[in-house]
């Protein structure tokens, strides 16, 4: 067996919540539970108990308790579960109203702030007391086209006291990506800001959110925030009105928290509609919240005294995962802006400063720091770091291991991977495991995952379909606007009946029960009918100094599928022909001579979704010959211009 990069200590596993929840299993259910493959069996054969036990232990706020646990476990799709009980989501995560502080808000420029519990809730109040006099009633839909900042998380808990449902995306995505988005769930209120601030630089949007909102005729009131500047016109606005005007003057007042079924629609998100438009996915208040405690107490051992940011926005569905931290107590950092501006030194520099205990990040972000030989410990005080969370795309051995020689050696590294269709995690992390290079430490308890080979048999240890053979609550009660439930069935169950197919490439493995991610099974190559995951042939990449990023994709060639390889190089390198060799057999000695691409190919940029994950997808239609449908989904469309203009030369 592979050797460990941490283990956690005896003291750790001691003071670990999910130790307190295996004593609670042990004494509710009469069980002699000791390790986490224990508790995970236990949690996938009895899943019913597993999530009643959930509830109490993560002491869900509720006004009438539920009549039976799940209606139907074996009805998949359609399982309803807690069906009788009636709760608030936003009462949960504001069971707190003491003098403790909620939010710190850092942003790219000198901009900060500060709020406590007792001052989150009197806003609330106040806004929740606005939107009703508005008319906002239970059912309607408020969006968020903002920052990351305070306000926008205030926004989304107002409302949801009321039993709106939320949708949100970012300022920095183009208006008519955002229109595509917040248009079709027709809301009745956007809240927006007049700007935002990226690489130092100020861009104003309020033309952006009038565009928005002239597409919107739903819209009743469009509330701006101020952010880049004191008080901007907003008439050309249609219906706007300056969120300090709109805020109700009065304090002291009591949230009327409207007590709602289990199913109550919570969340709107949307897929990354890079293959189309975005799929509107509607998720439950009950099981988004059941769903992010089980992930924050048991997964990311998440305590009340504990700092916790992510580098997100509220177009990615951790913004969502993050903010449900505020049910536990803790205080949440909320960022805006580069993480690496001025320097890649910056979230660390933040890390110091606030004390923050468990730093989230993308794979993206941290390959970044190591081509840059950045060294975060040499340079900042990370006392306060216990745990950094990593998510949005696989990273490879060598980036696990530049976290523990580079960061920190003590830490529990949380990979985590699920997907915005679930608002949570199929495979994450563990306090009380130990973390070994390229695996996420387990599958995510009452999640039943396999890898489904060809034959959709179960395998360990060979690179299948990840799939996951039971219902789970956060999973998508609907999508909008799929009346019959078509889109919703052949999203997920239109090649495994009863069994959710998510689109993922992974390996689990035997020795360790960890699990390795390859990329989206949608990218997977096959070059003479060999399945290959990109992320094996990036992970190679990373390596290479010469190479800043690349993207592998498969184009149909004489009745079989090529590799091609394009690498965007890094400052001061040519693509020449000693280094594509170097290439070939770095992939041929490191991978196998599958993985040898037969054209490389220098290119000037790889485009990214908003979430920062690359897209394979458009450009393999766009080698295949088949149109990309939604470029807004990208952060950097201008990219796909080169990958068009090489395609005559591809096909000559």
């Amino acid at each position: 067996m592979r050797q460990p990069l941490w283990i956690p200590s005896d003291q750790r596993k001691r003071q670990a919540n999910i130790t307190r929840f295996i004593d609670l299993v042990n004494r509710a259910h009469q069980r002699k539970i000791e390790t986490y493959a224990e508790l995970y069996d236990w949690s996938i054969h009895e899943i019913a108990d597993f999530w009643a036990t959930m509830w109490e232990f993560a002491d869900i706020k509720h006004s009438r308790t539920y009549d039976a646990i799940v209606d139907d476990i074996n009805k998949f799709p359609g399982a309803k579960w807690f069906p009788g009980a009636r709760l608030n989501f936003a009462e949960n995560l504001l069971r707190h109203r003491d003098d403790r502080i909620a939010f710190v808000f850092r942003g790219e420029t000198q901009k900060s702030g500060k709020m406590t519990y007792a001052e989150l809730y009197d806003t609330v109040a106040r806004l929740a007391k606005s939107l009703r006099e508005l008319g906002v009633t239970s059912g309607d839909r408020v969006v968020g086209y903002m920052p990351n900042m305070t306000e926008t998380a205030i926004a989304m808990l107002a409302a949801t006291s009321i039993g709106a449902t939320w949708s949100s995306c970012a300022t920095d995505i183009g208006p008519s990506a955002a229109l595509e988005r917040l248009g079709q769930v027709e809301p009745k209120v956007m809240f927006t800001a007049d700007g935002y601030f990226y690489k130092g630089k100020t861009f104003d949007t309020l033309e952006h959110a009038a565009e928005v909102a002239r597409g919107i005729p739903s819209l009743q009131k469009v509330v701006v925030v101020s952010y880049t500047r004191a008080r901007p016109e907003v008439r050309h606005v249609p219906n706007a009105v300056h969120w300090d005007d709109f805020l109700s003057k009065e304090k002291n007042l009591e949230i009327k928290f409207e007590q709602l079924p289990f199913d109550h629609p919570l969340y709107i998100m949307f897929s990354s509609g890079t293959t189309g438009k975005p799929k509107c996915l509607v998720q439950s208040a009950g099981g988004v919240l059941i769903n992010h405690l089980k992930e924050l107490l048991l997964h990311t051992d998440l305590k009340r005294n504990d700092h916790i940011m992510y580098i997100t926005s509220c177009s990615w569905m951790m913004w969502n995962w993050l903010l449900s931290s505020l049910a536990v107590g803790a205080t949440i950092i909320l960022y805006d802006g580069n993480p690496n501006y001025p320097d890649p030194g910056a979230m660390w520099k933040l890390i110091e400063e606030e004390r923050i205990s468990i730093f989230g990040c993308s794979a993206s972000y941290l390959l970044f720091l190591k081509k840059e030989n950045f060294s975060p410990r040499t340079h900042f005080d990370l006392s306060s770091l216990r745990e950094i969370s990593q998510t949005g795309s696989p990273l490879s051995v060598e980036g696990f291991e530049y976290v523990y020689r580079e960061i920190k050696p003590d830490l529990h590294f949380n990979s985590i991977a699920g997907g915005t269709d679930i608002n949570g995690c199929f495979a994450a992390g563990s306090p009380i495991l130990p973390v070994y290079a390229g695996e996420l430490q387990s599958p995510a308890l009452a999640m039943r995952i396999k890898a489904y080979d060809e034959k959709a048999a179960s395998v360990l240890d060979l690179q299948a379909e990840l799939v996951c053979e039971a219902p789970a609550p956060s999973m998508p009660i609907y999508f909008w606007d799929d009346a019959d439930g078509a889109k919703y069935h052949n999203a997920y169950f239109g090649v495994y009946p009863n069994v959710w197919r998510h689109g993922d490439y992974v390996l689990i493995h035997s020795d360790t029960g960890g699990v390795t991610f390859y990329g989206r099974s949608d990218a997977v190559l096959k070059p003479s009918g060999v399945r290959i995951g990109t992320a094996e042939i990036y992970a190679q990449m990373e390596k290479l100094p010469e190479i800043a990023d690349s993207l592998a994709v498969g184009q149909n060639y004489q009745d079989d599928q090529r590799v091609i390889l394009f690498v965007k190089l890094a400052s001061g390198f040519a693509l020449t022909d000693e280094l594509k060799e170097k290439i070939k057999k770095t992939l041929r000695e490191n991978a196998s001579p599958r993985h040898v691409p037969a054209l490389i190919f220098e290119t000037p940029d790889i485009p990214y979704t908003l979430n920062m994950k690359k897209v394979e997808s458009a450009v393999t239609n766009i080698l295949n010959g088949r149109a990309v449908t939604n470029k807004d989904a990208l952060i950097n469309p201008s990219s796909l211009e080169y990958y068009e203009k090489i395609l005559p030369q591809l096909n000559a």
